[in-house]
């Protein structure tokens, strides 16, 4: 079949007696061009199927218009919020977006930065793989002066130009352990992730800190690394019947493995949170609907993404150079039933 000839716009021009430059603004809704003529133009162009090559025009420019992300999981309520705070903020800009997964492995955030770079993304936004132990994959960016964004899950580099935004963790996490504390816990399991990544380090960090401002005895046995997915329930249970001494308190940091546990907790008749008071983290939407409502860190996923991507817009047009900073979001300690003790009369 031989190939239909592209239409162009000196075509157009040359159906509508006018010049090729005329057609180019019109197409493009140009102030100068009056609007009767706008009008001819486009409709010619749709009865002709013209298609706008804005591939060539973005190439002539040294711009593609397009940004591209980089999450750990697709599959996650937080960073599905985070997406569309990214994307409202890019659709403002008519930005398009590439969005990929690393599947929390360093490896394939390696594999997918070369994408980016070679699909020639005017910036990145990226939210570090669990693993990830350095940004030495980022260097063919920060070389050519492409400007890069870290949420979420950041980290530091030396020769690192990138801007951070982030909640507060450390607090976050002191806010959640402070809370089980003054509701008489003594002895609170922490459930986090691989501590590789700031987000559970910063965490942890903030239940030691409640712990010893507290006085509390730490014991490194209410300490669980996992990977939090609705698995993590029944690993946590089963380990903490295993305890000759078993937690008055948990701190589970996300949401899903919180509901988990408190699942696998009422199969083997442990009350919730009479026998144990529980914590998450992220307030996604099951957290308000699950029986006991679950008390949560909020977490603005999707103000997180809408500030990444306007800030990152804000670099694109500045010829100014980067200044490196930390943009911190505040978080907030949602108090629901999972926590609360039912206080009984004496």
């Amino acid at each position: 079949m031989t190939p239909r000839k592209e239409v162009t716009i000196y075509d157009i021009a040359k159906m509508l007696n006018l010049s090729a430059s005329t057609v180019s603004r019109g197409l493009r809704g140009h102030a100068v061009i009056r609007k009767d003529t706008r009008r001819r133009i486009i409709e010619a162009a749709n009865a002709m199927g013209y298609q706008q090559n804005t591939f060539a025009r973005n190439l002539r420019k040294n711009r593609s218009n397009t940004i591209g992300v980089i999450l750990p999981r697709l599959n996650s309520n937080f960073q599905s919020s985070v997406v569309a705070g990214i994307e409202k903020e890019a659709n403002k800009r008519e930005l398009n977006l590439i969005i990929s997964q690393s599947r929390e492995s360093v490896e394939k955030e390696k594999a997918n930065i070369t994408t980016m770079f070679n699909s020639r993304v005017d910036g990145l936004l990226i939210s570090l793989a669990s693993d990830t132990e350095n940004l030495s994959h980022l260097d063919k960016f920060l070389k050519k002066k492409i400007p890069v964004v870290l949420y979420d899950r950041v980290m530091d580099h030396p020769e690192c130009e990138c801007i951070k935004v982030v909640i507060d963790n450390e607090q976050a996490g002191y806010d959640a352990v402070n809370h089980l504390i003054e509701q008489g816990c003594k002895r609170i399991l922490f459930v986090g992730g691989n501590l590789k990544s700031n987000v559970y380090r910063d965490r942890y960090l903030g239940y030691k800190r409640a712990y010893a401002e507290h006085d509390l005895p730490f014991d490194q046995e209410l300490t669980i690394m996992d990977t939090l997915d609705e698995g993590a329930g029944k690993r946590t249970v089963d380990k903490i019947l295993r305890m000759e001494k078993r937690p008055d308190g948990i701190f589970a940091v996300n949401d899903t493995s919180a509901v988990s546990i408190i699942c696998n907790l009422k199969e083997m008749g442990i009350k919730v949170p009479e026998d144990i008071a529980i914590v998450g983290f992220n307030n996604i939407y099951i957290s308000r609907i699950f029986d006991p409502s679950l008390t949560t860190v909020d977490y603005p996923g999707e103000e997180m993404g809408a500030v990444a991507a306007s800030t990152l817009i804000e670099l694109l047009d500045s010829d100014k150079s980067v200044i490196p900073e930390t943009i911190v979001l505040k978080h907030q300690l949602i108090v629901r039933k999972s926590s609360v003790r039912i206080q009984h009369p004496k």
